[in-house]
């Protein structure tokens, strides 16, 4: 999935562009400004908004000497089209349910890299740091299996591979005494999904 163009990544070429333009604003535009936002031309505005005007999905409201468009918020298809726009936040709160939904929830779910900066891509992968719980072994075979559907899950919610990192309390311990450079990047950019976040290991380490 493209995280940074979502609604153009489902709705393709200029009536995506155009789409996307009307969810991100709630002012009413003109025909130009609707064209220049959406980076086409006002030509291809013209074709396209009467269309969604058609539809319901758009409003237009004359004031001579142009007409004032605007997206109908709560059209069904506009409200989808809402929700695709705030897909990244609609993902992270899904895996955080599904992480705690698990037989044996993690101690830490965080989500980083482009994720997390809200820079994913069709290719991206979502990167998260996962803490297994501190009575859980490293080889249990139960833990695996959740993690593994857990994994699963995220991936087909997604559409995008999901890189997991998985450490013990312990192990998070030792690699912030070591100074570890991808728990440097976590602790920059990583986003909070579920249990305990980098700064209380830190406490725990020091207490």
């Amino acid at each position: 999935m493209d995280f940074v163009r979502p609604i153009e990544a489902i709705v393709p070429g200029a009536q995506g562009r155009v789409l996307a333009t009307l969810v991100e604003t709630t002012a009413e535009l003109n025909l130009r400004e609707v064209a220049q936002l959406s980076a086409v031309s006002p030509a291809q505005a013209s074709r396209i908004l009467p269309g969604l005007v058609d539809l319901g999905v758009v409003e237009r409201r004359e004031v001579p000497p142009s007409s004032q468009f605007r997206l109908v918020r709560e059209h069904t298809a506009a409200r989808s089209l809402i929700s695709l726009a705030h897909a990244t936040d609609n993902v992270l709160g899904e895996i955080g349910r599904m992480a705690s939904a698990m037989p044996n929830p993690p101690a830490s779910v965080i989500v980083f890299g482009s994720f997390a900066r809200r820079e994913a891509r069709t290719g991206s992968d979502i990167d998260v740091l996962v803490v297994r719980p501190t009575e859980i072994d490293e080889d249990d075979e139960g833990w695996a299996n959740q993690l593994d559907d857990w994994r699963n899950g995220v991936g087909r919610l997604t559409g995008n591979a999901v890189e997991i990192v998985e450490y013990s309390p312990a192990e998070i311990e030792t690699r912030l005494d070591e100074g570890s450079d991808l728990l440097r990047q976590v602790s920059t950019d990583g986003l909070l999904i579920l249990g305990s976040d980098l700064a209380s290991y830190r406490r725990s380490r020091s207490a």
